[in-house]
């Protein structure tokens, strides 16, 4: 039987982190996928606005862009323009509700990697990232990947404990904040934070640095 921990380490091996940018109008979509690819372990922002994209990749240029093609106003074939004069190499991922073949043989003249139709099984995008990957050599460095990582396997750690953040800091001695922090990826702990945070969580941290591939 595949443990939980295997399970992960296997996930680690086949796709590695992702920084992700997706650009979507619907707040349900937007928090939908936010939560997915978190849960996922990439490091995924959103925007609502072709602007708020823009911005968000001016900021920090992600390895994957979801882009949807209807957007109200927004046409998702005039954005597409605009990133690939920005950003030609950037690899950029069609999501729609609303899929076409001559949407998609406009968007593939554009070098879009992929086209995916909503709703998506999860497999799908995970499927499309790994290739994404694989064939652009995408992923976090490895300092990035470590502080991901970390974050996740503590909070699932937490979770699985049932135990709240104040929980955590009561057991450890690390404060809430810090600890919010470390688990969305934002800081890398100290080494006395990330003994103590293990500790508390009857956990081996050789384990959580091996998931991250160190």
């Amino acid at each position: 039987m595949v443990t939980t921990a295997e399970k992960d380490a296997q996930d680690q091996t086949e796709t590695p982190r992702l920084s992700i940018v997706a650009l979507d109008d619907d707040p349900d979509f937007r928090a939908y996928i936010k939560n997915l690819l978190n849960n996922e372990g990439h490091h995924i922002r959103v925007a609502a606005t072709p602007d708020e994209m823009i911005a968000l990749n001016e900021e920090e240029l992600p390895d994957v862009l979801l882009l949807d093609m209807k957007m109200g106003r927004h046409s998702g074939e005039g954005v597409l323009e605009i990133v690939r004069e920005r950003w030609p190499k950037l690899c950029v991922v069609i999501l729609t509700g609303f899929p076409s073949l001559e949407t998609m043989r406009q968007t593939f003249k554009q070098d879009v990697f992929d086209y995916i139709a909503k709703p998506f099984a999860l497999e799908t995008l995970q499927h499309t990232l790994q290739q994404a990957a694989t064939t652009f050599n995408l992923g976090l460095k490895p300092h990035d990947r470590l502080r991901h990582e970390l974050g996740r396997q503590i909070r699932l750690a937490r979770t699985e404990r049932s135990w709240t953040l104040k929980d955590l800091s009561e057991s450890s001695g690390v404060s809430v904040s810090q600890l919010s922090s470390i688990e969305r990826g934002a800081h890398l702990p100290s080494l006395e934070s990330l003994l103590s945070v293990a500790t508390a969580l009857d956990c081996n941290p050789s384990d959580w640095l091996r998931s991250a591939g160190f």
